[in-house]
């Protein structure tokens, strides 16, 4: 029989200082395919005038690469003094961005053996994994 949990407010308390920038994918995406090209370059002989063929292999490479993870993201929530550190799939976050709860906010949490689940404010839960607790 399953054990009811009362839900509580905790406070969320992300990986992102204040005052940090959260990295923009798509700049983190360029960044990874202009390294690629460089190296496709290099390996190559550094010969001059195939930048669009390094380019356009770079980003084929970089792109299956990035199809073929699994990221996984985390968040981190402070409960009774102790931080749980709950991971989840982005694929599987029904439509979750990281900092869509603010670092300092306030939000009902509910804690099932390994699992967290954290009401987002458009009444969804994040559903995540523990994968540590500190404290």
């Amino acid at each position: 029989m399953r054990q009811a949990v009362a839900r509580e407010k905790f406070t969320v308390e992300t990986q992102v200082s204040n005052g940090s920038r959260i990295s923009d994918p798509a700049v983190d995406l360029q960044q990874a395919i202009r390294r690629r090209a460089e190296q496709i370059y290099i390996q190559s002989g550094c010969i001059s005038g195939r930048d669009v063929e390094n380019w356009t292999q770079a980003e084929r490479e970089i792109g299956e690469l990035a199809a073929g993870q699994n990221r996984r993201r985390a968040i981190v929530v402070k409960v009774h003094g102790v931080h749980y550190v709950g991971e989840y799939m982005a694929e599987s976050a029904d439509g979750y961005v990281p900092g869509e709860i603010g670092e300092g906010a306030s939000v009902a949490v509910r804690i099932e053996g390994d699992k967290m689940f954290i009401q987002r404010n458009n009444g969804k839960e994040l559903q995540t994994q523990i994968v540590r607790k500190i404290g």
